[in-house]
């Protein structure tokens, strides 16, 4: 079995422009040809130039007779044509889905995407028992947004958060998607933006059940030639978005089963599978919105450390903190603020917090911090420095808000829940104050 080379499956429909070209040039570009991306090749990289920095440039009211070479374009990487599409793989974790494919005199030959990546991969090989309902927790958090709302404001929002799409809901149930092909449009046609989302999105939203499996998920994504799938559960509720390339990391797995009969590709493909395992393990271990430590890998953490605490006859606190109000932040300015505001304290504790102490998303608006090597006294003189500096956050929209904590010491014979549930008292107390 051989796998196709990089020259095989590579898209050579692309513009490519010099980075001395004028952002006026690349836009018209853009619009002749309907393309969303173009390379900018300086002297030794290569860039892209999306839409969405078009949207920013308008966005500051900066020249469009100003050249590229001005801006902070995000550069790209490059391989080689007569590579294969295994080397590909180390790339899929990136955050840009583009791959520059040079000749072998490093002029450009072509794009490879996810999509071509994806368009190359063998259904039959793929996990065809494991199920999108399984894989959510793994995916991208939701980007929603009311039909009311105003395109101008979407827009914004998509450029500061470097969205690439936003999905349309009408009473949790989605009715369009906005992607940056559409924003293409709205450019071209100089379109209205101060009327509602629901004037430009595109509808209705082709979707796919939680209870699919990844093959059926990826089957759907090479026919409909889309990048990603909108998933909701059996009554039609928004569940979630996966990428297509976060489904392509579920294949590797069962590419290791096949490559053991064709031992001139195992070894590069073990480098590779060890690399992807190492990427999600820490996935797994992490919270996905504020990449704090998880509850599971927590509890593992807090064994470790009760066992070292043991051992040593030291000392070990630990802290629980909840923001106050959290549910009237959601209510009154929507779930997306309320992502920004846990975000944003999460930061804030890491900061504040010793390269020693261990710190996690127990769920909701709550967090637990442990201590090692603290007293009592010492985590309180902590927690108090913590609650001052979340008080004293600056933010967008909220502006500000407070956060309860209650603090525990470690006895010896405790069980992780027992301190927990002492810490909890705590700042249940905290709270009724």
């Amino acid at each position: 079995m051989k796998f196709p080379s990089i020259r095989d499956i590579a898209t050579t429909d692309v513009i490519g422009i010099a980075i001395d070209v004028t952002v006026s040039e690349a836009i018209e570009k853009m619009l002749k040809y309907e393309h969303r991306t173009v390379i900018v090749y300086g002297k030794t990289k290569y860039y892209i130039f999306t839409v969405l920095d078009v949207l920013n440039i308008k966005e500051k009211n900066i020249s469009l007779e100003s050249p590229l070479g001005d801006f902070d374009l995000i550069e790209v990487s490059t391989i080689c044509a007569d590579k294969n599409v295994l080397d590909t793989l180390e790339y899929l974790n990136k955050s840009i889905e583009y791959i520059c494919v040079l000749n072998s005199d490093n002029t450009l030959y072509g794009l490879v995407t996810h999509s071509d990546i994806i368009s190359n991969i063998d259904p039959d090989t793929l996990m065809d028992n494991f199920r999108l309902e399984d894989f959510l927790k793994l995916g991208k958090r939701i980007r929603w947004v009311p039909k009311e709302d105003k395109t101008s404001d979407i827009l914004v929002r998509m450029i500061n958060d470097s969205f690439d799409n936003i999905i349309v809901v009408e009473d949790k149930k989605p009715i369009g998607i906005l992607t940056t092909k559409d924003i293409m449009e709205l450019i071209k046609n100089r379109s209205d933006l101060s009327l509602s989302v629901s004037e430009y999105m595109s509808s209705p939203v082709e979707s796919i059940k939680k209870s699919a499996t990844i093959k059926e998920a990826l089957d759907f994504l090479k026919t409909k030639h889309y990048k990603r799938v909108v998933v909701v559960d059996n009554e039609g509720f928004l569940a979630g978005i996966i990428a297509q390339k976060e489904l392509i990391s579920l294949t590797y797995s069962r590419w290791a089963t096949l490559m053991k009969e064709y031992q001139s590709e195992l070894s590069e493909l073990n480098a590779i599978l060890e690399h992807e395992n190492r990427e999600y393990e820490v996935r797994a271990s992490t919270d996905s919105l504020t990449g704090l430590y998880n509850r599971h890998k927590f509890s593992e953490l807090y064994l470790s450390s009760y066992t070292s605490m043991a051992q040593r006859n030291g000392d070990m606190s630990l802290i629980m903190l909840d923001i106050d109000f959290f549910k009237q932040v959601n209510d009154t300015y929507g779930h997306n603020v309320g992502d920004q505001v846990l975000v944003q304290i999460s930061h804030s504790l890491l900061k504040t917090l010793r390269n020693i102490d261990i710190v996690c998303r127990w769920g909701g608006e709550e967090f637990v911090c442990l201590l090692p090597t603290a007293v009592l006294k010492n985590a309180m003189v902590l927690a108090e420095k913590m609650r001052k500096n979340i008080e004293e956050l600056e933010m967008d929209i909220v502006k500000s808000v407070t956060v309860s904590f209650g603090v525990s010491q470690v006895r010896e014979g405790d069980r992780m829940e027992d301190t927990i549930n002492r810490a909890d008292k705590a700042l249940y107390h905290a709270k009724e104050s």
